[in-house]
């Protein structure tokens, strides 16, 4: 017999961590910004999953089995490189 939809997305999703839905809405964001070209659009997108990744609870970030990274101070330093990068893509942009 087969298992309802929710049930099937669920199990999926449980393989995975918030830290990882944020970096993959990262790479989704910046498809859906190159179109536009804009760096400033860019730097804020940047700065705002940055903040995120060191705002959210370190066990919020604990691994599974399906996770981009291994631990969960690899997200903390992810999220401080972004921040690190995004004033950078914000000062360079014209518009």
């Amino acid at each position: 017999m087969l298992a309802p939809p929710l049930q099937l997305v669920d199990s999926f999703l449980l393989n995975y961590t918030v830290g990882d839905v944020l970096l993959f809405g990262f790479v989704v964001g910046i498809l859906g910004i190159l179109p536009m070209r804009s760096l400033r659009v860019l730097g804020i997108h940047t700065i705002s999953i940055g903040a995120l990744l060191l705002i959210l609870p370190t066990g919020m970030l604990e691994p599974n089995a399906g996770s981009f990274l291994g631990t969960a101070f690899q997200y903390k330093v992810v999220g401080i490189v972004l921040l690190a990068l995004a004033p950078v893509l914000y000062a360079v942009g014209r518009r």
